[in-house]
């Protein structure tokens, strides 16, 4: 037995919930013995939004109910990921952070139909800010997941959530700080906005396609206006992905999705959430360094460390990890603190400097000089790693310093019998650069389903986010530690997808009569590929220029996203017509979105009205691509200017549009075709419609053929 989704595309008209159950019952009876054990089978009825069910089946029966003309796909119940880069694996949320706090705010309004769910068994409660919270555990529970009883709900247990939710709309909080990093008010990108909770995830990160399905089923009809979802899976066809199947038809109803990228960067071709229809984000860095310092015989080296400073902020004799072996230890890896390998009575009451590993885990490194007796730890970096910091979230003094200082404090110790350092923690600067940075563990284009439509779409700040944090574990990387508190750092592409999200949800807030598009296409061509060196925003891993494989269309510019000028706008039908030309055919599009019949005439895929221009193929003929931009703002005329991809040669006709009035929409062409064949792989472009004011940015992305 194996549990699968059922997917039926659209509900028929005149539709309710018992007739719409009754028909999943019937249908599933079809193949099985009888109605009542498809009754059985059924965990649930997708019955709002999404027509379908979710459904324990042998392999066999899955294979038979695909062959019915009312079935649009049938797929295994798979587990998704957050997108996270610490091992957090729960998503829920913290009710009693003062991020949800409903100081000031007005009734609920009355188009709202969510719920607050199972309060009484975790005392879980909403309010005028925290309008809504669900869970949804019957395909992680099929699926051989375990959940206490007492912590059923959308209490979140693991801090991802609370951490997310917070970060998009999210009260402000003022002096907020990690203990003294980031000293600050904490601030979401719609601190006014209502907020809602679908928990999904459950122990080690288990999101099963059956439970988000069903979330996403309830939030279209529960009212929200944007859906946040820092969580996916290996990409696949659009029928079989239950995030696309869920976000079309929330875009149906106006709601606007946005999805995380994912963290397989730097490797290219990772992007997931690929879908047109979803708004897929990148991670950068920002221009803030939380910093530490190590200070030994009037030498003082930049490190990295979330950590609090030694004890009494002084001094402590310092040693290595190989002056600290154990000499019963087994292993010969005495230079990297492993478990069970250094000797407390050489260790206690010191520093221990080890090697990084890329075998193994900081946490281990830490806990093992934490349990020997030391009072800190100095990773240093290999070789390979070089001078890239990172910051360990541990509540223990850790600093992580550059493979070059690494070797010149190696040497002190060598030279020193006597040696002693002091870590200083807790300090912040701003205004570093570069920044911002795409992050190494952001994932990369080209879109491995559609190459047609550029992925990811956009870059927001996904590393070291300070934001709330849920009080039930401690917020650093040890499940042993006792530490509470209501606030952490986290990075990933979870924490990038939530920004977007804040200003999505201010954007709507302050166009009501915007399409998803419209917003996205808004965020889009304001963004910025421009870093604060005036370069082009760089690799973090490789310090190389990116390309919009790496951050879409750059990174986001709320203030300039607010007066786009004009805008790209789509609607579902296009949307539709894009699958069409994609190979869906008109029974199928008649399931997924009701009376439709695709085109009889001949589309292009790179016709859809997309605010960025991708172009999987290209040769010595001409390429034709079609837009169309509509004026949100004052009347203007607009003028165009390109960067072509290398190697192509590119003509924009008209050169000018002239928007008389608000709503007004103009077409025009870009000419593409290539002129040489020196260079592989894909090239980049930039297309701008200027008036003065606004500047309307359109990235171009080729490939020769």
């Amino acid at each position: 037995m194996q549990s699968y989704v059922v997917y039926l595309g659209g509900h028929p008209t005149n539709s309710n919930e018992e007739i719409i159950v009754n028909s999943h019952h019937e249908l599933l009876g079809s193949v099985m013995e009888s109605k009542e054990k498809a009754k059985e089978a059924i965990f649930y009825s997708y019955t709002k939004a999404i027509n379908g069910f979710a459904a324990m089946m042998e392999e066999d029966e899955a294979k038979e109910i695909s062959k019915n003309p009312e079935v649009l796909s049938v797929f295994e119940d798979k587990a998704n990921m957050l997108y996270t880069t610490h091992s957090w694996d729960f998503v829920g949320v913290w009710p009693e952070s003062k991020s949800f706090a409903d100081d000031g705010m007005g009734p609920i309004p009355s188009k709202w139909k969510g719920i607050c769910q199972n309060q009484n068994i975790t005392k879980f409660t909403c309010n005028k800010k925290l309008i809504g919270a669900r869970y949804y555990d019957a395909g992680y529970l099929q699926n051989g997941g375990y959940i206490n009883y007492t912590k059923l709900g959308p209490r979140d247990d693991m801090g991802h959530g609370t951490h997310t939710l917070s970060t998009s709309g999210g009260a402000m909080v003022p002096n907020v700080s990690f203990f003294g990093y980031a000293n600050g008010t904490l601030r979401s990108g719609s601190p006014h906005a209502r907020v809602a909770m679908y928990k999904v995830c459950w122990a080690g990160g288990a999101c099963y396609d059956t439970d988000i399905l069903a979330a996403l089923d309830d939030a279209v009809n529960d009212g929200v206006d944007v859906l946040s979802l820092s969580l996916g899976a290996d990409p696949r066809n659009y029928f079989d992905d239950p995030i696309a199947i869920g976000a079309f038809h929330a875009i149906q109803k106006g709601i606007m999705v946005i999805c995380a990228a994912g963290n397989a960067g730097p490797i290219s071709a990772t992007a997931t959430n690929l879908a047109p229809w979803i708004f897929t984000v990148a991670a950068s860095t920002t221009d803030r360094q939380l910093s530490s310092n190590i200070q030994y015989n009037g030498t003082s080296i930049n490190g990295m460390s979330y950590t609090q400073g030694l004890p009494g902020n002084k001094p402590y004799p310092i040693i290595t990890s190989t002056d600290a072996f154990l000499n019963s230890s087994d292993t010969d890896l005495t230079d990297l603190c492993l478990p069970k390998t250094l000797n407390p009575a050489k260790v206690k009451g010191k520093i221990i400097v080890c090697n990084s590993h890329p075998e193994f885990t900081i946490g281990d490194q830490v806990n093992e000089v934490k349990r020997a007796g030391g009072v800190g730890v100095v990773i240093v970096n290999d070789i390979v790693v070089g001078e890239v910091l990172s910051g360990y979230p541990f509540n223990f003094t850790a600093i992580n310093i550059g493979y070059n200082d690494g070797q010149n404090l190696y040497k002190y110790i060598a030279s020193n019998k006597s040696a002693k350092a002091n870590i200083i923690c807790g300090l912040t600067t701003f205004g570093n650069k570069p920044a911002p940075q795409i992050a190494d563990f952001s994932s990369r284009g080209p879109n491995i389903i559609n190459a047609d439509i550029l992925k990811p779409d956009i870059m927001a700040p996904g590393v070291q986010i300070l934001a709330s944090f849920a009080e039930a574990i401690s917020p650093f990387e040890d499940p042993s530690d006792s530490l509470r508190y209501p606030y952490t750092f986290m990075s990933g592409t979870s924490m990038a997808t939530p920004h977007v999200a804040g200003l999505a949800g201010l954007l709507r807030s302050l166009n009501p009569t915007w399409s998803p598009a419209m917003t996205r296409s808004a965020i889009m061509t304001t963004a910025t590929i421009l870093d604060n060196k005036g370069g082009v925003i760089t690799d973090m891993a490789s310090m190389a220029p990116g390309t919009p494989f790496d951050y879409g269309a750059g990174q986001i510019q709320p203030s300039k996203a607010m007066d786009p000028g004009l805008v790209y706008d789509l609607t579902p039908q296009d949307y539709v017509n894009f699958l069409c030309k994609l190979g869906y055919n008109s029974t199928q599009m008649k399931l997924f979105i009701g009376q439709y019949k695709c085109p009889s005439t001949s589309i292009k895929l790179q016709d859809l009205n997309y605010p960025s221009i991708t172009i999987p193929y290209i040769s010595v003929q001409n390429v034709t691509i079609n837009r169309t931009l509509t004026n949100v703002g004052k009347e203007g005329k607009y003028k165009v200017s390109f960067v072509a991809p290398k190697g192509t040669s590119m003509v924009v006709s008209p050169t000018e549009l002239y928007f008389s009035k608000f709503g007004d929409a103009r077409e025009y062409q870009v000419i593409i075709k290539a002129v040489s064949f020196k260079d592989n792989g894909y090239l980049f472009g930039m297309l701008t419609w200027s008036d003065g004011k606004h500047s309307v940015k359109t990235p171009l992305a080729v490939k020769m053929r």
